[in-house]
């Protein structure tokens, strides 16, 4: 007989939460992630009990085990582990490097990027050619360039609102200077930190040798702004200064990971995915906490937000916690490969890869139909401040799923202060607000709510009616 009761109360608490407005569900979904949150909660132990968390590492495996046991403990129709093999590149010893200039040694802050072969026999120690980008490097020639290390010193453009397009401006001086310099004959490269303020924290991140052969390889580390600056005022009054620095970094063989999925079962149309996630991996010399702990546990609290606020999606809703973004992206691949395999239909995803700040809204990779309705849903995100709704990228994870008809969308919060975190040993969690994080997670809910909701073919046949 109770068990009848509350099979009852339960039908007609679904039907009741069915038939609420939009405006009262998503009023429900923010009340509940600001009142009742848990993505603080599980951030907190992934950056402080577990730590940075690089492909390939033990920390990340930790990761992986403890999100799978949390995801359980939510009671969702599945969660499981998706095989994975990922890079395996270890920084070893803390870096070090200085300059002598005028009988003076500066000592500077340098890290190792990403992927880069360590300094042999001592280190490497040569005179300087700074340059604003690799680009460069072609009309200098090998005369000019052979024997030195290169400095690629070009900043992040401070006039640029969106400091995502800044970056975006010089991350290839990062990733292809080590392999232009070495066809030239240069013996490594330093890198101006990917940063948006002055500081003393080197900026880590991939780095890539494209054709170049094994043996001629060459180490390139990040040097802080700080110390970027400090050189490149050093070079103007001694062009004969030398440099040096000793990384011990190493690459290994590949190993196995995984990805990490949850999901709850779709009511109506279970065979429809809707997929949240951001990136289990971090770098190593932080906590990896806005990037992207902050986006793994948002994502995470999606599926909770949901039970939480008594919705039962239409379609399957998945979380995905991707392996292996930041060198390799081998996560994302691997998850739209077993996608296209299993010949599932995935209609949604949205990402959260930018840092745990308050949320600003959303950008969409869509086709105009979409993009229409979705700018209709504009006023209901108007009472949480959110009112960036922009055609434009999603994410990088789950870019291998665009098939012409999935709908892609990133969450964009405020990136003012991003990049001062991005890649560096102050990707802290005493750097994520509480609040704003929250608000992150019920921003995301709300989202996925209103596209399980109406559709993403609803929202194209809609507007062709309307045309």
């Amino acid at each position: 007989m109770k068990a009848r009761v509350l099979t009852l109360f339960l039908v007609c608490f679904f039907t009741f939460s069915n038939a609420q407005s939009d405006e009262t569900v998503l009023k429900i979904v923010y009340d509940t992630s600001l009142k009742n949150g848990k993505s603080y909660k599980w951030l907190d132990y992934l950056s402080n009990k577990i730590g940075g968390r690089l492909s390939g590492s033990t920390n990340a495996e930790l990761a992986v085990q403890y999100t799978k046991a949390e995801l359980e403990k939510l009671g969702l129709d599945k969660v499981w582990l998706q095989p994975v093999m990922v890079p395996k590149w270890v920084r070893g010893e803390k870096e070090m490097a200085y300059f002598i200039t005028s009988g003076e040694l500066y000592k500077v802050n340098i890290c190792a990027l990403g992927g880069s072969v360590a300094t042999q026999g001592g280190g490497v120690k040569a005179k300087v050619l700074e340059v604003d980008s690799y680009k460069d490097l072609k009309a200098l020639g090998e005369e000019k360039i052979k024997g030195k290390i290169v400095f690629i010193n070009k900043a992040l453009q401070p006039e640029l609102i969106n400091t995502f397009q800044a970056y975006g401006g010089c991350s290839s001086e990062r990733y292809n200077g080590a392999a232009e310099a070495a066809k030239y004959g240069a013996v490594g490269t330093i890198i101006r930190s990917l940063s948006s303020r002055q500081d003393d924290y080197p900026h880590t991140g991939a780095m890539g040798y494209g054709e170049t052969p094994v043996e001629q390889r060459i180490p390139s580390a990040a040097i802080s702004t700080n110390d970027a600056v400090k050189l490149s005022e050093s070079l103007k009054k001694d062009k004969n200064l030398e440099f040096h620095f000793e990384m011990s970094c190493q690459q290994f063989d590949d190993v196995l990971s995984y990805n990490v999925i949850g999901e709850i079962t779709g009511s109506e149309f279970p065979n429809e995915y809707i997929i949240v996630g951001g990136h289990l991996d971090s770098w190593d010399l932080g906590d990896g906490a806005h990037d992207d702990g902050a986006g793994v546990v948002q994502s995470m609290d999606v599926l909770r937000l949901l039970k939480e606020s008594g919705i039962t999606p239409k379609r399957s809703i998945r979380v995905v916690l991707f392996m292996n973004e930041e060198n390799g992206l081998r996560g994302g691949r691997k998850y739209a490969e077993i996608a296209k395999e299993k010949n599932e239909k995935h209609v949604f995803a949205l990402e959260s890869d930018s840092g745990g700040f308050t949320p600003r809204g959303f950008s969409f990779d869509c086709s105009d139909l979409q993009f229409a309705k979705i700018e209709s849903w504009k006023p209901l995100f108007k009472p949480y401040l959110i009112h960036y709704f922009e055609k434009g990228g999603s994410g990088a994870d789950i870019g291998p799923l665009k098939d012409g008809d999935i709908l892609l969308a990133g969450l964009r919060p405020d990136s003012q202060r991003y990049f001062d975190h991005h890649h560096a040993a102050n990707d802290t969690f005493e750097h994520v607000n509480k609040r704003e994080l929250e608000l992150g997670a019920a921003t995301m809910t709300s989202l996925v709510f209103l596209v399980d909701k109406y559709g993403t073919e609803t929202i194209t046949m809609t507007q062709k009616i309307k045309d």
